[in-house]
């Protein structure tokens, strides 16, 4: 239901900017926290949360080949990689710096550096964050990309930027991929191909980056029986590789990234469904400040290098 009325949300005056799954995110918080979340549903809900979500990042790989990759150049892929893992390192340092808890500062700086609500969602399941966290990480990078969305393409000509870099730039530092893709194409076809395809790298790196919290979080106690590489990075890497290996009719295609956007947007929904409101108030400004320097940090550092390395 949830679903259905993001869905058809969009075709309101001023929430076209939104993609559905943001605003199943904020339909959730809205319905759980006024009419409150039936007790029959709870299992429902909780499917949604865990499977389906693990299931629509697998989806996910459909859209990228390693053609794709290889067409912004090994210069475009140095970009994007040092942009991301410096700003993961960045935003977990400084959120560590000014007391935000570990688990959402990672969710965060996953969901800053990678790609958005969908990277928060595979990085909580190797960090085990409670859900209010992830929605919160979920409503700040949403509210920082929707600004960059709308603001990068104005900046363009006051940097400089030709429709390549200006691809490069969004699509190394802009959060979700539809918001990338918004911002992109604003500025030129060449500009929103560019971006696709450098975003689209960036949600390639989702594996290695979940592969390395995997990792480490098996060095702390509670976590040494967490497997290193959870079932749907695996996945995820051998859809990419059957992706670039065979040519999938476009009709399929198309109907495969549908049908991944609809059940990210229904396990998002979950996420809503599960976040009580008065837990968010109780985390204060700190988060936000740190998603809100998270984003400058990644703006200024994508920028430099596409202008000058």
């Amino acid at each position: 239901m949830i679903t259905s009325v993001a869905y058809s949300a969009r075709n309101l005056s001023g929430l076209a900017l939104f993609s559905p799954m943001i605003l199943a995110v904020v339909a959730g918080m809205v319905y759980s926290n006024v009419i409150g979340t039936p007790a029959h549903a709870k299992a429902g809900i909780a499917f949604a949360q865990r499977r389906l979500l693990r299931f629509a990042i697998v989806l996910l790989g459909f859209q990228l080949t390693l053609g794709q990759v290889a067409g912004i150049g090994l210069g475009g892929v140095g970009i994007v990689a040092a942009t991301l893992g410096a700003t993961f390192l960045f935003t977990v340092a400084l959120g560590r710096l000014i007391g935000v808890d570990a688990k959402l500062a990672q969710l965060i700086a996953a969901g800053t550096s990678i790609c958005g609500a969908s990277a928060i969602v595979a990085t909580n399941i190797v960090t085990d964050a409670r859900d209010e966290d992830v929605t919160y990480a979920v409503a700040a990078i949403t509210l920082f990309g929707t600004v960059a969305m709308l603001g990068f393409p104005l900046l363009a000509p006051l940097f400089g930027l030709d429709q390549h870099a200006f691809g490069l730039w969004a699509g190394a530092s802009i959060h979700e991929v539809a918001q990338v893709i918004g911002a992109g194409f604003q500025n030129g076809t060449q500009a929103g191909e560019t971006a696709t395809v450098a975003k689209l790298t960036r949600v390639a790196m989702l594996a290695p980056m979940v592969i390395a919290l995997g990792l480490l979080a098996r060095r702390g106690e509670a976590s040494a029986a967490k497997p290193p590489m959870p079932w749907f990075v695996a996945a995820f890497v051998a859809v990419v590789a059957l992706n670039s290996l065979i040519v999938i009719p476009a009709q399929i295609h198309s109907a495969i990234a549908l049908a991944a956007q609809v059940v990210l947007t229904m396990g998002l929904a979950a996420m809503g469904l599960q976040a009580d409101i008065s837990q968010l108030r109780s985390r204060g400004l700190r988060p936000l400040m740190l998603a809100f320097s998270a984003f400058l940090f990644i703006s200024v550092f994508s920028l430099t290098l596409v202008k000058f390395v």
